[in-house]
């Protein structure tokens, strides 16, 4: 008798990738289809950076790395921190990784144990109570809406911790809504941590550099919870480097030591010429970033203009990365025919189904009310899906 072991048994199938391959199987019959499900830079990864992997293939950068990464990436990385950040971190507090995901693994399976609790504002990304569940955790929940920008209060975190909270875990800017949490909200939630010093707090940082009109700040800069903070990032997002999978902590140094252990044992270092690419993305000057950045800006603004022209979408403005994550609870119980929308899943199937364009269901973030979509696509693309989605959705009645 086949038997899975219990720990795959808590893990969900990613819906993200879930859409993609229904698109996909559209895609396959002939379908035109507008893919705004995945959460994935279109741009294609700066010619500099391509220019430091070819030559990293030249200079035989083909052997096993320190597990934690090669020194010089570790360099780049702990001047990145400093530069950008004002923070300090030595080399052997920041481990290298299979993307930032692979990251947030190794963490979360070093400090949470068997019934530990985690916080986890939502909307979440939909890895995080997942890495929760296999880690044999237990995700505490704290519900937000559209009207509140997707941000909880510190009036809801300090309720939420209990004598089992063992870590926190959140993004800023977030994925999937675009919320940016300021620097006095980060504060308020540094002054609940300082009087709850074995609460670890795992700040997802991957869409650091796609900001608008705003001074990203991390959760890390306050000293008196430095030692209970572990940051994520990566270059998939700011640098369209996806596919070259790094990413890093930059931890307290115990952390660190247990995340490099466990790496050892399950994949030791990443890959070798992606992490000499990585090197040149960390100590270049910013200005490739910050050109895409501008495009995604105008994008946003595209989008919400569309959207405000649906009815019953309610929206809020995100301050970063590229998604809206409307709220399209009006539309629950409308019906096209035979069809009847009960929820966001029977929505987002209804608008591939009738308007060719791939949606995520906010479900798989924590908010069923909501959906997700990504406007890391042409300007061109972004029109004809959200003329898709307005026609499909004016079907219903």
């Amino acid at each position: 008798m086949t038997k899975v072991a219990q720990r795959i048994n808590r893990l969900s199938e990613s819906a993200t990738l879930a859409v993609a391959q229904k698109s996909r199987e559209l895609k396959a019959q002939g379908i035109d289809v507008i893919g705004l499900g995945v959460g994935e830079p279109d741009f294609p990864t700066p010619t500099f950076i391509k220019e430091a992997a070819k030559k990293a293939i030249d200079d035989n950068y083909s052997y096993y790395s320190p597990v934690p990464g090669y020194p010089e990436l570790l360099n780049a990385i702990a001047g990145k921190l400093k530069r950008d950040n004002g923070l300090e971190f030595a080399t052997n507090q920041i481990v290298v990784s299979n993307g930032a995901k692979h990251s947030l693994a190794n963490v979360i399976q070093v400090v949470v144990d068997e019934g530990d609790e985690v916080i986890v504002p939502a909307p979440y990304w939909v890895t995080y109570v997942d890495l929760v569940n296999y880690s044999g955790g237990i995700n505490v929940v704290i519900p937000t809406t559209v009207e509140s920008d997707f941000k909880i209060t510190p009036e809801q975190l300090e309720a939420a911790i209990t004598p089992k909270t063992r870590a926190f875990l959140f993004s800023s800017p977030s994925n999937p809504t675009g919320s940016v949490y300021t620097r006095d909200e980060l504060k308020a939630f540094a002054d609940i941590f300082a009087r709850h010093p074995n609460i670890i707090v795992i700040s997802d940082e991957i869409y650091e550099h796609i900001i608008y009109g705003k001074k990203f700040e991390s959760i890390a800069q306050f000293p008196e919870i430095r030692d209970q903070v572990v940051i994520v990032n990566g270059v998939s997002k700011s640098y369209a480097m996806t596919g070259y999978r790094i990413g890093f902590i930059a931890a307290p140094l115990w952390i660190a030591k247990a995340c490099n252990k466990l790496q050892s044992q399950f994949t030791s270092g990443p890959n070798s010429v992606a992490q000499i690419a990585s090197v040149a993305a960390f100590n270049h000057d910013g200005t490739e970033v910050t050109k895409m950045v501008v495009e995604f800006e105008k994008r946003r603004d595209l989008v919400l203009s569309m959207l405000a022209e649906i009815p019953g979408l309610k929206t809020s403005k995100p301050d970063g990365a590229f998604y809206v994550f409307p709220d399209c609870s009006a539309y629950f119980g409308k019906k096209d025919g035979d069809t009847v929308l009960k929820n966001a899943d029977d929505l987002c199937f209804y608008i591939l189904s009738k308007g060719h364009v791939g949606i995520v269901s906010g479900d798989a973030f924590g908010s069923p009310e909501c959906f997700r979509l990504s406007y890391a696509a042409s300007e061109a693309q972004l029109k004809e899906a959200l003329t898709r989605i307005k026609n499909a959705l004016a079907k219903l009645n």
